[in-house]
């Protein structure tokens, strides 16, 4: 009952909540008419924190996507998996009332990594956990036996080239940030090749770990032979690493049986709340579907995925419809490079300019701090002041840059951006590993992100102007 009279309450607000401010159209809106705008949705953006926080929609992310990963699992590009998440979620969408839900087609890469094993042989025999690198070739059906050589960085393998000669180079990079240290997993298997490796071995990219490898999309050249690349333990790199430093000779026996197949049809899925005035305008909210093949997916980014959808779940509930058309996009294949989205960027660019924002949630649904944001100076003080109408949950801070694979298209053409921002302390303790399943998640911190995407895209869409640019 008292959401209906919260409803009520809310069409009664004054009239200027959500309006041009301007007296007339040669009025130009100050900053101060935008911070009063701003000002007048404080009212819904509490009646938005109070139904996902403390109301019925109260844990409703969470719980939506716990059967969503539990029923289908990981969901790598190109594989049934990720054919029954698109059919699961395009029902689901369609049942929860949104609308212009349908799916747009694509074609994405098609890797799998078949049966893979590593053993240390010498000095002693020792079971090595690894999980092979996207688009790896396989071994030879016999595997690969051969010493190893260890180096910490790119620059000692240049160095010690001639000892790498017909070797598995095991990398034993040091963490810095994921930024940083990614570049062993995606350049690595290329740099060993060059020196006439036959095989790479890199530490995953993890800031923890319980010896527990980490996987990821790695990238052939073309004038580079190509040579099979797997992750292994922080614990067996370090320890490899100890034991060449103590002179012990390694060998190691691999073997993959990765396959590459042509690329396979697949769909970015896509619902709607179509806007009131100026339904033509589009604020986008997005996650991407897709996964690695191990654990559930759940955090890399079922979490983003569903919050996306729960801000239009949130915005239905509560009978509202902005001016603009408030879209949600649930990209495929993020995780070989954004492949779906720069399909749906090249599809919908010649509309550029009638995207207001892109925002994209794939950096985990933990306790949130804020936005990352991409705009101008105009923008940043707008979004500043959209922020602060989230005090009640003390999620108020806008970051330097927005981040995203699946959004950097539009940003790279100046449509303004936004990711959420959360504490990524533990986030890459399960990143690309066993490790990613519902365990992870928590449903206050994800009621929490909710919250924060659906207040923020709402006003957004319900302004009067768009955002500058």
């Amino acid at each position: 009952m008292k959401y209906i009279l919260l409803i009520f309450f809310m069409n009664l607000l004054p009239q200027h909540a959500g309006k041009s401010l301007r007296r007339d159209d040669s009025y130009p809106k100050t900053f101060e008419d935008i911070k009063n705008e701003i000002a007048g949705y404080r009212d819904i953006a509490k009646a938005i924190i109070d139904l996902a926080v403390h109301g019925k929609a109260q844990n409703r992310s969470y719980e939506r996507l716990a059967v969503f990963a539990d029923t289908i699992g990981p969901r790598l590009s190109g594989s049934k998996n990720l054919d029954a998440a698109i059919k699961y979620m395009f029902s689901a969408l369609w049942e929860d009332g949104l609308e212009n839900v349908h799916l747009e087609p694509v074609k994405v890469p098609h890797w799998e990594r078949g049966e893979e094993f590593a053993m240390m042989l010498e000095p002693r025999n020792h079971s090595i956990a690894i999980l092979g690198l996207g688009s790896s070739i396989a071994t030879p059906p016999e595997g690969i036996t051969a010493e190893v050589i260890v180096v910490a960085s790119f620059d000692e393998l240049r160095k010690r080239a001639q000892e790498a000669k017909g070797k598995i180079v095991v990398y034993n990079e040091p963490y810095i940030s994921y930024g940083e240290t990614v570049r062993y997993r995606s350049q690595g298997a290329v740099e060993a090749a060059k020196v006439g490796a036959v095989a790479s071995l890199i530490r995953s990219i993890a800031s923890f770990s319980i010896h527990s490898p980490h996987t990821g999309w790695q990238n052939y050249q073309p004038d580079v032979p190509r040579i099979p690349t797997a992750c292994i333990s922080v614990e067996d790199a370090e320890m490899m690493s100890r034991m060449s430093s103590r002179g012990t000779k390694i060998v190691v026996h691999l073997k993959m049986g990765a396959k590459t197949y042509p690329h396979s049809p697949s769909f970015n899925t896509v619902a709607e709340i179509v806007g009131s005035k100026y339904p033509e305008q589009i604020v986008l909210v997005s996650g991407h579907l897709d996964s690695w093949d191990v654990g559930q997916g759940a955090m890399d980014d079922g979490g983003g995925a569903f919050i996306s959808w729960e801000a239009l779940s949130l915005i239905k509930d509560l009978g509202l419809r902005p001016k603009r058309t408030l879209r949600l996009v649930l990209w495929t294949a993020e995780e070989q490079g954004g492949v779906g989205a720069e399909q749906y960027y090249q599809l919908h660019k010649e509309n550029i300019s009638n995207f207001d924002i892109v925002m994209e949630s794939d950096e985990g649904t933990f306790r949130p701090s804020g936005l990352g944001f991409t705009g101008n100076a105009k923008a940043r003080d707008i979004m500043k002041e959209i922020m602060s109408l989230l005090q009640p949950i003390n999620v108020t801070d806008v970051y330097d840059s927005a981040d995203g694979t699946d959004i950097d298209y539009w940003m790279r053409v100046g449509v303004p951006g936004a990711s959420l921002r959360d504490d990524l302390s533990k986030y890459f303790w399960f990143h690309h590993s066993q490790g990613d399943t519902m365990t992870v998640q928590d449903p206050n911190q994800m009621n929490l992100c909710a919250a924060v995407w659906t207040v923020v895209s709402y006003v957004i869409a319900d302004m009067e102007e768009m955002l500058p640019r």
